[in-house]
């Protein structure tokens, strides 16, 4: 049979929905809590299990296990050409402490499906496929988020990574050491055709416009930062209106500019005041200090340096008019990513075969498909979530839509892998 008439063979070919929502289900009981999510955060025994667990599943669908430095897992079905650049997807298995019980696992274990469901077909690619769990994406437990991927593609630093210390002063090298998933293997990106993530979206838009699939074409790029205001505390009854320092009043001038900035650059403005510290804290005194967090968003990198720009501006502007002093301090830049093509039609191809409703979307959450976008061709499936609602223990997400993404990786998956032609006899 040649490719070709393999390639129209495998048109109708599925996920199974049950085994796909089983694993799903049994994975969810490691770190299960009260309200139906996981705790399962990185390095923790937890983790540990349903890495023992994931691992298990692999082996058991004839899949050869590396463990690199950082403790990715990645699972290998080989292929006709075990030589050719290898086709890539999977996510994390770590949680938030309040998680959800699809964030993350789901890409991991959609991965899975599409080799069970290889396997149940004896269907051969030409490339190898390998399904990654990365460690850590959360950051939850050890700063930053996204720390496996990052080391794994360059764009953060080993040594550094295995040196950051939670706050127990834990280190995560230790952590890691201890849940033994140190590992020695070297694995690099040099080798990887493709990546592709399956992931539900966190956000309202695919359930708002009715649609299945999300196609990905990028993510927004982040602009974060830490602002402390200094006025000067004073009594809040003899100190008169105009002659306040107040560094709260700032803050709230300030909060308002962040939003108004995000609402000028739409649709992909993002602003957003997380945290607000101030000091003393007391009913009758007026705050002498503020501490602050700003988080900037956008998908055109020259327009969210624009954004940030007006950002220091006004602070500037604002801390003169109340008579502060302030200090501004970047805390994390990413950079917009933009999928490639080969990836995103990829998908969309996939979604068009499969009579999936889908539509392009950006999304606003760091990934683990961004880093890989830098050292390889990357692309996102996103799923609805219920309310778009994530990292968050009532989480929930239909399992006919877990499916359908399913199929679309599969499909995805075979396009960019390519199908093994049988030896002639």
């Amino acid at each position: 049979m040649t490719t070709a008439n393999a390639l129209r063979s495998t048109t109708d070919l599925r996920t199974d929905r049950e085994r796909l929502w089983q694993a799903l289900m049994e994975m969810a009981k490691l770190g299960a809590t009260p309200k139906g999510g996981v705790n399962r955060q990185a390095f923790t025994d937890l983790d540990r299990q349903s890495r023992d667990l994931f691992i298990d599943w692999c082996r058991a669908e004839g899949c050869t296990i590396r463990i690199d430095a950082i403790g990715n897992i990645f699972a290998r079905r080989e292929g006709q050409e075990p030589d050719s650049p290898s086709v890539m997807t999977g996510s994390h298995l770590d949680s938030q402490p309040t998680g959800g019980k699809f964030d993350g696992v789901y890409g991991v274990l959609a991965g899975l499906e599409v080799i069970r469901t290889l396997n149940q077909h004896d269907i051969r690619t030409r490339a190898p496929i390998e399904v990654v769990a990365w460690s850590n994406e959360e950051g939850c437990r050890f700063a930053p988020c996204m720390m496996g991927s990052g080391a794994f593609t360059g764009q953060l630093g080993l040594e550094d990574m295995l040196a950051r210390t939670n706050e127990e002063n834990i280190s995560a090298g230790e952590a890691l050491e201890a849940i033994g998933y140190r590992g020695t293997d070297r694995v690099t990106p040099d080798h990887i055709k493709a990546f592709l993530e399956c992931h539900i979206e966190q956000g309202p838009i695919l359930e708002d416009t009715g649609n299945t699939v999300g196609v990905v074409v990028g993510a927004l790029g982040q602009k974060w930062f830490d602002l402390t205001l200094t006025g000067l505390e004073a009594h809040a009854g003899p100190t008169p209106m105009s002659l306040r320092r107040d560094a709260m009043l700032g803050a709230a001038e300030v909060t308002q500019a962040v939003n108004r900035i995000a609402n000028a650059y739409q649709p992909h403005g993002r602003g957003t005041v997380g945290v607000v510290n101030l000091h003393p804290g007391s009913r009758n005194v007026i705050p002498g200090q503020v501490k602050m967090t700003i988080d900037l968003r956008h998908f055109d990198s020259e327009t969210l340096t624009l954004m940030a720009e007006e950002l220091h501006q006004v602070i500037k502007e604002t801390s003169q008019h109340h008579e502060l002093e302030f200090e501004l301090t970047p805390s994390a830049d990413f950079s917009p990513e933009h999928f490639a093509d080969s990836c995103v039609s990829s998908v969309r191809r996939a979604a068009e075969t499969l009579g999936c409703s889908h539509m392009d979307i950006v999304s606003g959450a760091g990934h683990d498909a961004i880093f890989m976008g830098r050292v390889t061709q990357a692309g996102m499936i996103f799923v609805p979530c219920e309310n778009g609602i994530s990292h968050n223990e009532i989480e929930n997400a239909e399992a006919s839509d877990l499916n359908d993404g399913c199929n679309v990786l599969l499909h995805a998956m075979l396009e960019q892998a390519g199908l093994a032609a049988e030896v002639e006899e």
